[in-house]
């Protein structure tokens, strides 16, 4: 009797505990919630996709959405599309957006769109709203050497048929820069580009810059122009700063030969000067020889010194009648 009334008394627990397992594997109300919204999923499905790993709400919700919005997308599709490691519900709100704003956009287009990791969604909204990109401050030097500030603002809009494989936002700005540096420097004075700044958008239209890219250019308008530097004078400042500077190097290696030239001219008259002095030391040695041999006589030798003290006075007073700083 005893394990009798544990039994009982154990039985409603182990039905509840299979009731919460039913229900917590098997769907049934995500079943329910579909089929009232029209939606006619077999509950194996569901089941089938718990044991792939899928979570049926993701998949089943998205479903509802398509369906209510009168788009024809198929179950398996979008648990394929889930399972490639895309956003079902992305995907379905773009299919949603484009279908109401009459953009003509497949499941595959915008699977592919969203597997390729751009924002499918973003892109139908800058369809049917275009997108305004502000471009840095480009600069660019004119041809008579004045500097240009300017800054333009992109209207774009998204090409659906080119958002996988187009180049981004950047590839658009880098564009637009080079033609605002080409238009600049073509001209031949800043003040044509300050008179007409709508020059440079017609230019940048002309080259087709959105072509590879994931938009579509519909206007180019020119926010802003300011005057920088005057390039070209500041070249030929730093011009006539570097012919200086060669200058000045060119005559300092003409002085420093001219300063070598008289060194070496100075030792040459030095040089020259020991030459002298030992040409006059052999003078006495000749003088002893000549009165040892008897070749000269000792009158001849006092007449020779005479002559020599005169001369020696005569090249004293010489010196001495010379005006000061002349010698």
């Amino acid at each position: 009797m005893i394990w009798k009334d544990s039994a009982c008394s154990f039985w409603p627990f182990f039905v509840l505990i299979l009731v919460f397992l039913f229900f917590s594997f098997i769907p049934v109300g995500l079943w329910i919630s579909a089929w009232a919204a029209g939606v006619r999923v077999p509950l194996i499905t569901l089941v089938a996709m718990r044991l792939r790993r899928v979570p049926p709400a993701k998949i089943i919700y998205p479903l509802i959405k398509a369906t209510k919005a009168g788009l024809d997308v198929r179950l398996d599709r979008l648990e394929a599309h889930y399972l490639a490691g895309g956003n079902v519900d992305r995907v379905v709100d773009a299919l949603i957006a484009a279908d109401k704003a009459g953009i003509k956009l497949t499941f595959d287009r915008a699977a592919a769109i969203d597997l390729a990791g751009r924002d499918v969604l973003e892109a139908v909204r800058v369809s049917v709203n275009p997108k305004v990109i502000q471009t840095p401050m480009v600069a660019a030097v004119a041809k008579d050497g004045i500097q240009l500030l300017a800054t333009a603002r992109v209207t774009v809009r998204a090409n659906i048929d080119r958002l996988v494989g187009g180049a981004g936002e950047e590839t658009i700005i880098a564009r637009v820069g080079e033609g605002i540096v080409t238009t600049i420097g073509s001209a031949n004075s800043h003040k044509e580009v300050l008179e007409n700044p709508d020059r440079i958008s017609k230019t940048v239209l002309e080259k087709g810059l959105d072509a590879g890219t994931a938009f579509e250019i519909l206007s180019v308008d020119i926010a802003d122009v300011d005057v920088g530097k005057n390039i070209g004078a500041q070249l030929q400042i730093d011009q006539a700063e570097a012919d200086k500077k060669i200058a000045q190097a060119k005559a300092e290696e003409r002085r420093a030969m001219a300063v070598a030239a008289e060194q070496e001219n100075r030792a040459l008259v030095e040089a020259m000067r020991a030459k002298l002095v030992e040409a006059q030391a052999q003078v006495p040695l000749a003088l002893a020889e000549a009165l040892r041999t008897g070749r000269l006589g000792v009158m001849d030798y006092y007449r020779l010194k005479n002559i020599e003290a005169d001369t020696d006075m005569r090249e004293s007073i010489s010196r001495a009648a010379k005006p000061e700083g002349e010698e």
